[in-house]
C-alpha cells in the first residue's frame, strides 16, 4: 500500500528560486513534504520565507535551511535535521525525491585577453563541486544515514551548455558535463536499491541564474524567436515534467538525460 502523501518528503537543493522554487510548490501540490536547502542574504530571504509559506497553505510541511549546499559542515547539519524530523519513520515515509538545482559557479573565460580575466583554477574547482560533485555527496549523505527511502528518485538540472559552447560558460559546461556523468554513475549503482536517477535538462529560461550569464538578452531573444512552440522554457514546465517522473510507473526511467525544453534543443537554433 502507498503511504499517505502527507507523509513523503523531497528535499530540493537551491529551493529558493528559479526551478527549484518551481518544482518545490509542484512536489508540494502533489502530496510531498519538502525540505528546502537555499542560499540568501536577506535581501531574497522574503522569497524563501514566501515559498515555505505557500508550502504550508497547501497542507504540507516545509523545513528550509539557509545554508552554503557545497559546504560539508552545514550539509551535515543538514542531514543531521533530516533525520531528526523523519529517520524514525518508516523507510516509504523518509526522503523519496532529491533535486540538485544548484547554479553557482564562476563565468569567466577561459582565456581573456589579459591573464587576470581569465578564470582560476580555484574557480574551476569551485564551479565543478558546487554544480556537480555536490550531488554525489548529498545521496552518500542521505543513504549512509537510511534517509532515502526504497524506490526513490534523484534529479539534477543540467543545461545545454553540456554540448555548446556559450561565452564565459566553459565552467559551468565543464560541470554540467561531469554531473551527467555523475548521473549515469548513481542509476547503475543505486539500481538494486530501486533508486532511479537522472538529468533534466531545461531549455533556455529566464531565471535569476540565467540572467548573470554573459549575453543572456540576445539569448533570449534568439531562442524566443526560433522555439517552434514560440515561447521559452517556463520553470512550472521543469517542475511538472520533475512530478511527472516521480509517479509510481515511472521508476523504470533512469541514467538519461532527458529534455524538457518544447524541441528547443532539436530545433538547433541557439
Amino acid at each position: 500500500m502507498a503511504p499517505e502523501t502527507s507523509t513523503r518528503w523531497a528535499l530540493v537543493l537551491g529551493a529558493s528560486s528559479g526551478f527549484g522554487e518551481a518544482c518545490s510548490l509542484a512536489l508540494a501540490r502533489a502530496g510531498w513534504n519538502v525540505f528546502g536547502v537555499h542560499l540568501d542574504r536577506k535581501a531574497t530571504q522574503a522569497n524563501a520565507d514566501r515559498i515555505v509559506a505557500e508550502i504550508s497553505g497547501l497542507g504540507r510541511k516545509a523545513e528550509f535551511f539557509n545554508v552554503n549546499a557545497a559546504d560539508d559542515e552545514k550539509r551535515a547539519e543538514v542531514i543531521a535535521a533530516i533525520s531528526t524530523a523523519c529517520g524514525q519513520a518508516p523507510p516509504e515515509s523518509r526522503v523519496g525525491v532529491l533535486l540538485h538545482s544548484l547554479a553557482f559557479g564562476t563565468l569567466k573565460p577561459f582565456v581573456a585577453p589579459e591573464r587576470g580575466g581569465s578564470i582560476s583554477k580555484a574557480q574551476l574547482e569551485m564551479t565543478s563541486d558546487v554544480m556537480a560533485h555536490s550531488l554525489v555527496y548529498w545521496a552518500q549523505d542521505l543513504i549512509y544515514a537510511d534517509l532515502l527511502s526504497p524506490g526513490s528518485r534523484i534529479f539534477a538540472m543540467t543545461s545545454a551548455g553540456d554540448h555548446i559552447v556559450w561565452p564565459a560558460y566553459g565552467a559551468v559546461s565543464a560541470a554540467k558535463a561531469a554531473l551527467e556523468s555523475h548521473v549515469r554513475q548513481l542509476a547503475v549503482e543505486l539500481a538494486p536499491r530501486g533508486v532511479a536517477v537522472n538529468a533534466l535538462r531545461a531549455g533556455v529560461t529566464d531565471t535569476p541564474a540565467l540572467r548573470k550569464i554573459p549575453g543572456n538578452e540576445e539569448m533570449i531573444e534568439r531562442v524566443g524567436r526560433m522555439h517552434p512552440a514560440g515561447r521559452l522554457t517556463r520553470p512550472e514546465d521543469v517542475a511538472g515534467a520533475l512530478v511527472a517522473l516521480c509517479s509510481p510507473g515511472a521508476g523504470w526511467i533512469s541514467g538519461n538525460v532527458i529534455g524538457v525544453d518544447g524541441g528547443e534543443d532539436v530545433a538547433g537554433g541557439r
